[in-house]
Order: structure tokens, then sequence, then C-alpha cells
């Protein structure tokens, strides 16, 4: 009778920590993939081109003097030409992702768009899922070679929001206050166990 009793306790136990344990480490994610390719904003070309292909003039018709007073002059025609303005991006900062605590591979890219706001351009992601994952900036070094626990979050970071997916190509917009001279790395951050998934040194 004591040992189905024990046994009952023993189950019930069970059931109490995998009802904490698995909301809280989410195991599965180790296995689901989530991707999300965004387009990079500011590329759409703006057409300069007339539907014409011989550019517009403008003549000025004189009167016509006697021949034997004056000579007839000619009016040089100026033609006018738009020259194009840059519209990409412009990259300021940038980086390539290395492994912390899962293999982690991707470029990293600080851009300024054409209406002056800022994003952080991730492209070709390719890095485990996990639970309560951030993309941070942080003003700490990137060493290769490290799990990834407690490194970045020590110092000044600022959290760009939730990582959109684990493959692909994204954007984060990066508030107009943050000041990029404070940062110089970017993080695949996991918020809920402190430990880096992938890191990039931004130079």
């Amino acid at each position: 009778m004591r040992k189905r009793t024990a046994g009952i306790a023993a189950a019930a136990v069970a059931v109490v920590v995998a009802a904490v344990a698995l909301p809280l480490f989410q195991p599965w994610r180790l296995f689901t993939d989530k991707v999300v390719d965004e387009a990079l904003p500011g590329t759409a070309p703006i057409s300069t081109t007339s539907s014409s292909t011989t550019p517009p003039t403008i003549s000025v018709e004189r009167p016509t003097a006697p021949a034997a007073r004056t000579t007839p002059t000619t009016t040089p025609t100026t033609t006018a030409t738009a020259t194009p303005k840059a519209t990409g991006p412009k990259v300021l900062l940038s980086g390539t992702l290395i492994t912390h605590e899962h293999t982690t591979s991707g470029k990293v890219a600080v851009l300024a768009l054409p209406d002056g706001s800022r994003i952080l351009r991730i492209e070709n992601l390719d890095t485990s899922d996990g639970p309560d994952l951030k993309v941070w900036l942080t003003d700490a070094k990137v060493v290769a070679g490290k799990a990834g626990w407690h490194v970045f979050d020590d110092g000044s970071y600022h959290n760009l929001g939730d990582l959109k997916g684990n493959h692909g190509n994204q954007n984060y917009k990066i508030p107009d206050s943050v000041k990029l001279e404070n940062f110089r790395s970017v993080s695949i951050w996991c918020d809920r166990f402190n430990v880096s998934f992938g890191a990039a040194t931004l130079a």
C-alpha cells in the first residue's frame, strides 16, 4: 500500500514538474523553424525617363530684319538634363554572425534609408528557434568560442524587438534616439535564459 501511495505521489510530482518545465523551456522549439523573408526597404527605383526619346527644347523665334542691314544670328539651344539621385539604402555598419549557444550564420547591416530612418537588416539568417528570442544592439565585444551565457546582459544594450523568425531576411527599425556610436555588436539573444544564440561585430 505504501509503495502504491509513493508511486502515485511521484507521478503527481512528475506531472507538476512537466506542467511547469514544458512552457518554460519549450524544448519542441529546437525542432521548429519559422522563415521570414522581408524585402529591403527603399530599393524601388524612381524613373526619370520621359515618354519621348527627344529631350525638350525651348526655341525663340525672332522677327526677320532686312538682309542689307543685319546678319541673321543663330540662338544656341540649351537642353537641361536631370541627374538621377541615389535612392538606395546606405550601409553604415555591417558584420557576420558567429555561433554561440546554437549554430548561427548570416549577415547583419545597419542601413540608413532614403527617408532618413535607420534599420538593422539581417540577411540569410540560419539559427535555432527558441523561447523569448530578441534582437539586441550591445556594447559588448563578440568573442568566438564562447557558449554565449551571460556575455551581453552585463553591459549596455538596446532591444530592437522579438526575433521575427530563425531563418530568412528581416528588418528591425532602429529608433532615432539610439546612438550607434554606443554599440558595437548585434546578438540573437534568448532573454528567458540569458544566453546568446549568435552574434556579430559591427564595423
